[in-house]
């Protein structure tokens, strides 16, 4: 467990150094971001064609509210987290690799739901916007972050005695 723990921060600082770069921020985080915005976009305008995205920009051109997805609100940091977790953890390479895979998209996905609904209750209420902007989702993320984690550990091939998966350390081997 102390190898897990000690692997994941390692790591978190090591992706999150990574990602501050300005090679990722150019070619990673700001192209993403802005595909966010317009995936985002497409979705809201099968049912409202009164929204465009300009960059990271989502506006309403029926009331000119507009929110910008900015660092923190694109998911990227919640995925980092994500991925350390399953790059610590002990297990299989390719159950690693299609964890990431599946956890991302689901890390993604509850984020385009962010996304929007704050569009909308920016509309609605801005003090409920800021309510849920700063408390509500920042902790569903992070939740949602731990049970992808919790389920694709659930997944995880099991010894038939019912020991940890291989290279879990040395602690589970002394039990």
């Amino acid at each position: 467990m102390l190898r897990f723990f000690v692997l994941f921060i390692v790591l978190q600082a090591a992706l999150f150094g990574l990602e501050l770069t300005p090679l990722a921020q150019a070619y990673f985080v700001e192209p993403w971001t802005i595909a966010l915005a317009h995936i985002s976009t497409n979705l809201v305008t099968l049912f409202d064609h009164d929204v465009v995205a300009t960059g990271r920009i989502i506006r309403s051109t029926a009331n000119g509210f507009a929110v910008s997805i900015e660092a923190g609100c694109n998911g990227v940091e919640a995925t980092i987290v994500l991925v350390a977790a399953m790059l610590a953890y002990p297990a299989p390479w390719m159950r690693k690799l299609g964890g990431i895979v599946a956890g991302t998209i689901a890390v993604q996905g509850l984020n385009i739901v962010r996304v929007i609904s704050l569009f909308y209750l920016g509309q609605w209420n801005r003090h409920w916007f800021e309510w849920a902007h700063l408390y509500v989702w920042q902790a569903l993320i992070m939740l949602d972050v731990l049970i992808v984690w919790l389920v694709w550990v659930r997944t995880l091939p099991r010894d038939p005695h019912g020991a940890a998966p291989p290279g879990a350390g040395h602690a589970a081997a002394a039990a």
